[in-house]
C-alpha cells in the first residue's frame, strides 16, 4: 500500500537533498533539521470514541523498518513470522475531541495512522509489518474506522500531505509552520464535503457507490479507491475502456505531445498509436519508449501497463499519461500535462472517485490517484526547515 506514493515521496526528498549539496558553497545558510520536529495533533471529528495515532516507517539514516513513540524515539520492529506475528503495540493515545497534542516526529519515510474507537490491527512477516488491506473481507481492520497522513522527514525538510491514493475516510487535514513563521495547510474539505463525497459517489452510475464500505450496522467507513474496486470486483474492469479506445483511436491520426518537466519546456516526447501500441519518439525522431493500451487496472494504478519508474523518459511519460487518463483529459488537449485543472473530470468516463474529492476539499487539492502531483494538483506541504508539524482531524459533518 505504501508503494507508488512512498516512493514519490521519498524520490522528491531525495532529489532536494541532492540539489541542496550541489548547491551549498561556503557555510550553510540555515541551521540543519534537526532529528525530530514536532507534530501538533489537534481532535476536531467532535467524536468521543477514544483515539490512537501511530508513527510507523522506515528509519533513514539505517534503513530499518520500525515505529517511533511520542518523543520521537525510534524502536525497530522484531521478527516477523509466517504466519504473520502481531506486532509490539505501537499506539500513542490522542487527544480527546476538542483537545490538541503535541508528539515529536523523527526522520522517516513513513505514515501518521490514526484509528477512533479501536486499536489498529499490526502484524509481521518475515518481510516486515503487514499494512491494514481493508479491500480484502477478511482483513482484522476492515471495521475499524481509521486513517493516515504520509511523511517523508530528512536533512532537506519536511514532505507531509493527505492522501486518498488507497481510500477516502475519516477527514484530516496536514500543515507545516515554516522557518519564517508562516504556516500553509491542505487536505480541509469543504462544508458539507465529507458527506457530499459519499452521495456523489452513490448517484454516480457505473458501480461508483460499490466502493463504499460500512460496518455491518451501517456506519459509512471509507470508499476504497478505483484501483481496489477493480481488484475487488466493486467496479467493472470495463469501466475505463471506452475513453481508452477513444484515446488510442486519436492518437492513431494525431500526435500526443507530452512535456514532462516543468522546468524544461524544450524536452518533449511525441506519441502516436501504430499497431495498437503508442510509440514515442523524441524530437530527434527515435523511439524511446513503447505502451501497450491500458487497463483500468494500469489507469487507476499508474502501474503494470503504465509502469514509471525512477528515470528520465518513460517515468516521466507514464505520469503524464497517467494524470491525462485518470483526469480524461487526453482527448481535449493534445499537449500535456494540462496547465490548469478546468477541464478535469469532463467527460463521462473518468476517475469519478478522484473528480468528487477534489471537487469538495476547500483549494480543490488532493492525492486521489498516485500521480495526482502532476502539475501540482496534490494536497501536500513542504519546507526546508520546517518549526512545526500539524495534523488537524476534522469533523465528518
Amino acid at each position: 500500500m505504501l508503494r507508488t506514493l512512498r516512493s514519490r515521496l521519498a524520490t522528491a526528498a531525495g532529489a532536494a537533498a541532492l540539489a541542496g549539496t550541489l548547491l551549498t558553497l561556503g557555510p550553510p545558510a540555515q541551521a540543519a533539521v534537526p532529528d525530530t520536529i514536532p507534530l501538533k495533533i489537534t481532535n476536531n471529528s467532535g467524536r468521543g470514541d477514544a483515539l490512537y495515532v501511530y508513527n510507523l516507517g522506515t528509519q533513514l539514516s539505517t534503513g530499518r523498518q520500525g515505529w517511533a513513540d511520542a518523543n520521537g524515539t525510534f524502536h525497530a520492529w522484531p521478527a516477523g513470522g509466517n504466519p504473520p506475528t502481531p506486532a509490539p503495540d505501537a499506539s500513542i493515545p490522542g487527544p480527546a475531541a476538542g483537545q490538541s497534542k503535541t508528539i515529536r516526529i523523527p526522520k522517516f519515510s513513513g505514515r501518521v495512522y490514526f484509528s477512533y474507537g479501536q486499536k489498529i490491527v499490526f502484524r509481521l512477516t518475515t518481510g516486515g509489518l503487514v499494512q491494514p488491506a481493508v479491500q480484502n473481507p477478511s482483513d482484522p481492520n476492515r471495521n475499524i474506522l481509521f486513517n493516515w497522513s504520509e511523511y517523508t522527514l530528512n536533512d532537506s525538510g519536511l514532505w507531509l500531505n493527505s492522501t486518498q491514493v488507497d481510500m477516502f475516510s475519516a477527514p484530516y487535514a496536514v500543515g507545516v509552520q515554516r522557518s519564517d513563521g508562516s504556516t500553509v495547510s491542505t487536505g480541509r474539505l469543504k462544508p458539507g464535503g465529507y458527506n457530499g463525497f459519499f452521495a456523489a459517489l452513490r448517484a454516480q452510475s457505473g458501480g461508483w457507490g460499490n466502493l463504499i464500505q460500512t460496518r455491518p450496522d451501517g456506519t459509512v467507513l471509507r470508499a476504497l479507491s478505483p484501483l481496489y474496486g477493480v481488484e475487488t470486483g466493486a467496479l467493472p474492469r470495463s469501466v475505463m475502456d471506452d475513453y481508452v479506445d477513444r484515446v488510442w483511436q486519436k492518437y492513431a491520426t494525431t500526435t500526443l505531445t507530452v512535456t514532462p518537466f516543468a522546468d524544461q519546456p524544450a524536452t518533449k516526447y511525441f506519441g502516436r498509436v501504430a499497431g495498437g501500441v503508442m510509440n514515442f519518439t523524441n524530437s530527434a525522431g527515435a523511439v524511446v519508449t513503447s505502451f501497450q493500451k491500458p487497463d483500468a487496472d494500469s489507469v487507476f494504478g499508474c502501474h503494470r501497463l503504465l509502469d514509471a519508474p525512477n528515470d528520465l523518459v518513460r517515468g516521466p511519460i507514464s505520469r503524464t499519461l497517467c494524470a491525462g487518463f485518470n483526469r480524461s483529459t487526453l482527448l481535449s488537449n493534445p499537449n500535456q500535462p494540462d496547465a490548469s485543472s478546468a477541464n478535469f473530470y469532463r467527460d463521462a468516463v473518468t476517475n469519478h472517485y478522484a473528480r468528487a474529492i477534489h471537487e469538495r476539499t476547500a483549494d480543490g487539492k488532493a492525492y486521489a490517484f498516485a500521480f495526482d502531483d502532476v502539475g501540482h494538483h496534490e494536497s501536500l506541504v513542504h519546507d526546508g526547515s520546517p518549526r512545526q508539524a500539524y495534523l488537524t482531524l476534522d469533523p465528518f459533518s
